[in-house]
């Protein structure tokens, strides 16, 4: 059983003693450090703020640790009075005179910043002062004039090291070390604009993978909306470009093969592009259930899903036939089969897919053992596939040895004007 995460969005991320024995991302990892006058310039964001404290006081049910005489503080760290139980030596006892480290999320009262701490592993005693560690500012990699390269991965079961108690997460190890360096480095090599991703535990460890690992790729933009599915896996996207409006359809309702009514079992999420000096682009994100289970189990449900895909791309480019939309994901069977035909569609919407520009027939997308097959397409509408850089399409081959994924990512350039 993996350790119960007590608070949270706070000392899973920043906490050493809780974090750094459970998760292969170091708390201080991509996280700010900074002395106690800089936490102003923090608020909102998980971060460690040290100094020197020079008094800890209650007043009321609140016990302040402070770092200046000023009143009000111009920074404090702030223990509420049933709290306190959690501290084995009184804070009035432990802190005064001290160089400490506070971690936690930086919050403002009455217009001053504070750190709300709950528990003692949120205030380290240091010999001396560390360095400065100031927020590093994303990458500014802007796409090539009029072209944008689209992509998408599966990244293998990104999973942080802590138990969710609302999902069945734990027979899943946190993805190691050494994988999410191969991982981010195929996605540097990658160099996609912007990239559905599936697979993922969460929103905060998709930005936490990005901070730390891929600071320097530009990806301002992290969207994830928490699916339906069981274990906990996620689909997202990264993107360099700006994103409007962006729409779960995990609560969506279909019929089944036997008539029943369905949900996604992850989900579909629809995210708009925004590129500068263009019509917005759709991006569809798609992750359909595998065969873990079976084929024979797993084929209706994921036809149903692809019914479901199908009758919304019907109706959208419909109403719209230069709609300029692309469906993009894991869809877990070939591109001759039910499922997947059903989503190309027929006529007037049927999508062409990306890979059909490929030339290398030994090329896979999933690339584990007897398996080995394209399971991940990019399918685009009829106006966006007008736009497809002929040629650009790329399946770069890997393996979980060398990129930290059973998939292959395939990524494609499309002009945006």
């Amino acid at each position: 059983m993996r350790f119960l995460l007590p608070l949270v969005g706070l000392l899973a991320t920043v906490c050493p003693a809780v974090a750094q024995a459970q998760d292969p991302i170091r708390p201080e990892e991509g996280r700010p450090q900074v002395p106690w006058q800089e936490a102003r310039s923090l608020v909102g964001q998980a971060a460690a703020i040290y100094g020197k404290v020079i008094d800890v006081r209650q007043v009321g049910h609140i016990t302040f640790i402070n770092f200046d005489s000023q009143r009000p503080a111009r920074f404090a760290g702030v223990i509420f009075q049933d709290r306190l139980r959690n501290f084995p030596v009184r804070p009035e006892q432990s802190y005064p005179g001290k160089i400490v480290r506070i971690v936690g999320t930086v919050s403002t009262y009455k217009d001053q910043p504070q750190i709300v701490v709950s528990r003692p592993e949120q205030v380290e005693v240091l010999e001396a002062m560390p360095q400065p560690m100031r927020p590093t500012a994303v990458a500014s990699r802007e796409p090539r004039p009029g072209q944008l390269v689209v992509g998408t991965y599966n990244l293998l079961n990104l999973f942080d090291g802590y138990d969710d108690p609302y999902h069945d997460d734990e027979g899943t190890p946190p993805k190691p070390r050494i994988e999410l360096e191969r991982l981010a480095a195929s996605i540097r090599a990658l160099n996609a604009d912007v990239l559905a991703v599936e697979e993922v535990e969460n929103r905060g460890y998709l930005e936490r993978f990005v901070s730390v690992f891929l600071p320097d790729m530009g990806y301002r933009h992290v969207v994830l909306i928490e699916g339906n599915d069981t274990r906990g896996i996620d689909i997202g996207l990264l993107s360099r470009v700006p994103v409007g409006k962006a729409t779960s359809h995990r609560h969506v309702a279909f019929a089944g093969a036997d008539g029943s009514l369905r949900r996604f079992n992850r989900d579909l999420l629809a995210v708009t592009l925004q590129p500068a000096d263009a019509r917005s682009i759709e991006m569809w994100v798609l992750h359909l259930k595998s065969n873990a289970g079976g084929r024979e189990e797993a084929e209706p449900i994921r036809l149903a899903e692809a019914q479901a895909v199908r009758q919304m791309l019907d109706e959208e480019l419909g109403a719209n036939p230069e709609a300029r939309i692309i469906v993009a994901g894991d869809f877990n069977d070939t591109p001759d089969s039910v499922s997947t035909t059903t989503i190309i569609g027929q006529e007037s919407g049927v999508l062409w897919s990306a890979g059909s520009d490929l030339n290398d027939p030994s090329a896979v997308t999933y690339n584990k053992g007897e398996f080995r097959s394209v399971i991940d397409f990019i399918l685009c509408s009829p106006a966006m596939a007008s736009q497809y850089v002929a040629g650009s399409c790329r399946v770069p081959q890997g393996s979980v040895e060398t990129t930290g994924s059973d998939h292959n990512p395939i990524v494609a350039t499309f002009r945006t004007n």
